[in-house]
């Protein structure tokens, strides 16, 4: 659906919406991403599979954004697309699909160290779904 950002002084404020909260995490996963790189120019060309779970749904979308960086990290690939196919009792499966990292190519911004709790917060508003936190950078 979309994401957008929101004013913080050191760090940035990302928030997703989506009809589901499936889509509004997916949608934040590249509103951080975009912090990282233009996410345009990142093709979705290999996927890797993602798997967490967590006490609870504010706690799922932090390890979620985290989980995403980790295997960014790990995988030395930017993503730009995200599938979650299973959302239930608090565990996540899906995937997130990108390229190996180039830095000519993908012109990184600023690195996003991970998701904090700062800011943290899950609703509803206008039948669509929002989560919202703040990235470290």
């Amino acid at each position: 659906m979309a994401y957008k950002y929101f004013e913080h002084e050191a760090d940035v404020g990302i928030i997703g919406i989506g009809k589901t909260l499936a889509k509004a995490f997916e949608e934040a996963a590249k509103a951080m991403f975009n912090t990282e790189v233009d996410i345009k120019t990142v093709k979705p060309k290999q996927k890797i599979y993602i798997e967490c779970s967590a006490e609870n749904e504010e706690e799922l979308f932090i390890e979620w954004l985290n989980k995403l960086l980790a295997e960014a990290d790990i995988n030395q690939m930017m993503f730009s697309k995200f599938k979650i196919e299973s959302m239930k009792n608090l565990r996540i499966k899906g995937y997130a699909f990108g390229e190996k990292y180039d830095e000519k190519k993908h012109k990184p911004k600023v690195e996003v160290k991970g998701a904090t709790y700062y800011m943290l917060e899950i609703g509803k508003k206008n039948k669509n779904y929002f989560v919202k936190c703040v990235i470290d950078v």
